[in-house]
């Protein structure tokens, strides 16, 4: 049986009855139901939200790179801010043997892709590469402290390096999107992350041997957990009251 549910578009402020004359219920077929996923979330009801971009490279002979892109966004937070700390060091070891290996192919992953794209290529031995993406949502009753604000601060259209024996990372604002790209000495290969576009592309390219990659892009979510009062209860039901009237 056909089941029929309908959507009364109205807003309820100051006279509910007025609005519910002027907005009128609209059926939802039950071939659009069948592709609604999910939940919805109360407008108020996130109070924080965050982005952790990371990337670290270790070469054969111990030396490293990475760098750390933090955002956090939340209800006293007047202008959101991209803050940019880096790690790395040399071990004093020998330098890698030269990368060798070629690969070919694969370069419409960065361009031509949409949604969450990684991608990992080697044409190494011993290499170990991981492209990991974490929602972490949570609930509660305060906003967290601001915990983004570490490092240097990333303005639109800037770009931050830094370099040590294994390579160089830069961390790039478009405005539109945040980049981290890493390119290894030796040839041993390079790694990318990139949030833009509605998107996310995690990919890495390994050349050389015994190299060890990581990406990881972060999105932390926190929920509001204390329920509304009895009072703004009420006030939502004597509100729904006056649909009655409209005869829904």
């Amino acid at each position: 049986m056909k089941t029929t549910i309908w959507l009364v578009a109205a807003c309820l402020a100051t006279s509910l009855p007025a609005y519910a004359q002027v907005f009128k219920p609209i059926e939802v077929k039950d071939q659009e139901l069948a592709q609604l996923r999910g939940k919805y979330v109360m407008p108020g009801r996130i109070i924080s939200f965050g982005v952790v971009m990371s990337s670290t490279w270790q070469n054969a002979a111990g030396d490293r790179i990475g760098a750390t892109a933090n955002l956090q966004v939340q209800q006293n937070i007047y202008k959101p801010q991209f803050y940019v700390s880096f790690n790395g060091g040399n071990s004093g070891n020998a330098a890698p043997n030269t990368g060798t290996g070629v690969v070919s192919g694969g370069a419409g992953l960065a361009n031509n892709t949409q949604g969450v794209t990684q991608s990992v290529r080697s044409a190494g031995d011993y290499n170990s590469a991981y492209n990991n993406v974490q929602l972490n949502v949570s609930e509660s009753g305060v906003a967290p402290a601001n915990a983004a604000a570490v490092g240097q601060a990333l303005a639109t259209g800037a770009t931050l390096s830094s370099s040590s024996n294994a390579g160089t990372v830069s961390v790039s604002n478009s405005g539109n999107g945040l980049q981290m790209a890493i390119n290894a000495n030796q040839n041993q290969g390079q790694a990318l992350q990139r949030l833009a576009d509605g998107g996310l592309l995690q990919s890495t390219t390994l050349l050389g041997g015994s190299n060890a990659v990581n990406n990881l892009t972060q999105l932390n979510v926190v929920l509001r957990d204390n329920l509304p009062s009895a009072g703004a209860l009420n006030c939502n039901l004597d509100q729904l009251k006056g649909l009655r009237l409209t005869g829904y």
